[in-house]
């Protein structure tokens, strides 16, 4: 057990990310990063059923399953990004999420599911050989967080449940970026008496919440015959960044350290969303989710005349989304038994000025009779960018999730 957390750790760390908001908090991934959301565009939060589980918005939700789930999600999106006449092309293989949880009948349920919230990754390195100059950056961000979940239906009103969560905060930040030497206005003939030092402008530092180790998430849903819809609310939070900055020379000299912490308040969240069944395997489903920035973000970095701050804005995500239920009899024909996915959003990023639109389709793969599946969810779009120094990104994403649906700890009929 200990290595599999450590190589799921591993890989929600070591991932590669959207080039927005690097300096900040990097790439936000929506909803928890599952399969079964980014197939019907991150909707789908108030839908119950055997391979629902567990829902980092809605935590309600998880009250009404009555099977054990097992969720396990890999992300490989490909990106490019242009600006000012110029592109850049980048990959994303990350790990967005990790969900587990046991229904205890009258007792309710619990879960845990490891989630990564930010990122920001990426390493280029640029050389002109006939100036004699090199540059290198590098980032490799991510907070991540560990979200242990509670979810009880209420004694008298069985279609009503209450939930509630822990966002348990954690993670790292490195910032390398390296000037080489410029020998551009150096006489060849005495090239011999340069050094050819390169300069590192380095910064590490880790992630948590400050005075506390986390924050939590409630919520309460609904589950009617054919309606069901959720409310949720997340509580603001203040993100501490401590940071220690080194300017290293050839990696042999470094200079005295200094020491910043940067503090981003994280406003609060509210989120909702309803799902309607149509002809018992049809679902319709639109969410909603909301957050007010209200102060601007510290950035990362403070040298080599780089901005300071970056602007934020409210940020929503507003999608809808359509899944048609696969059947549940192991005997039916196996195109009948696959569950089918689409949909739709539109998110405002929390810096300013920039914009995503997206889509996506999906499908639920049984695999034998033991609820093993496979979860497959091809999503695109654009993010649009309206402010100086940001680019303009087109995205190609496929997901990949491995689920397990059982009876552990149940006794046989």
């Amino acid at each position: 057990m200990k290595k599999i957390l450590g190589l799921i750790v591993c890989l929600v760390a070591f991932t590669q990310a959207s080039m927005i908001g690097l300096d900040a908090l990097g790439e936000e991934q929506t909803v928890g990063g599952s399969v079964a959301a980014a197939g019907r565009g991150f909707a789908g939060g108030a839908k119950t059923g055997e391979s629902e589980g567990l829902s980092v918005t809605n935590p309600a939700r998880m009250a009404f399953d009555t099977k054990v789930v097992f969720n396990l999600n890999f992300l490989l999106d490909l990106y490019t990004a242009e600006a000012h006449g110029k592109s850049y092309f980048t990959k994303n293989i990350a790990m967005p999420s990790f969900n587990l949880s046991f229904p205890m009948g009258d007792f309710g349920a619990f879960g845990v599911s490891l989630w990564q919230h930010y990122s920001s990754v990426i390493r280029e390195e640029i050389s002109d050989s006939a100036l004699s100059a090199n540059a290198k950056i590098e980032y490799n961000g991510s907070v991540y967080e560990i979200v242990p979940t509670y979810a009880v239906r209420l004694p008298y009103l069985r279609n009503v449940s209450l939930g509630a969560s822990m966002h348990i905060v954690m993670g790292s930040m490195k910032r390398s970026l390296t000037l080489g030497p410029n020998k551009e206005s150096v006489a060849e003939e005495d090239l011999w008496a340069t050094n050819n030092r390169d300069i590192t402008d380095y910064v590490e530092g880790s992630w948590e919440v400050e005075h506390h180790p986390g924050y939590y998430t409630g919520s309460v849903q609904y589950r009617g015959r054919q309606s069901s819809f959720y409310f949720s609310y997340t509580t603001g939070y203040t993100l501490l960044n401590e940071l220690e900055y080194n300017f290293r020379f050839s990696e042999i000299d470094t200079l005295v350290p200094s020491e910043i912490d940067r503090r981003i308040e994280v406003p609060a969240m509210f989120a909702t969303g309803v799902n309607y069944r149509l002809a018992k395997r049809h679902n319709v489903m639109a969410d909603l989710q909301w957050r007010a920035w209200d102060k601007d973000i510290d950035n990362v970095g403070h040298s080599y005349d780089m901005r300071s701050v970056t602007k934020t804005q409210n940020d929503f995500v507003a999608s809808i989304g359509y899944q048609r239920d696969g059947s549940g009899l192991y005997y039916d024909p196996f195109w009948d038994r696959i569950t089918y996915r689409a949909g739709a959003w539109y998110k405002n990023w929390y810096i300013e000025d920039v914009y995503e639109v997206g889509g996506s389709i999906g499908a639920n793969f049984p695999l034998g009779r033991k609820g093993i599946a496979v979860d497959l969810a091809l999503q695109g779009g654009k993010r649009f960018s309206e402010s100086e120094g940001n680019w303009d990104e087109v995205f190609l994403g496929i997901r990949l999730g491995l689920m397990g649906i059982g009876s552990w700890g149940q006794s046989r009929r």
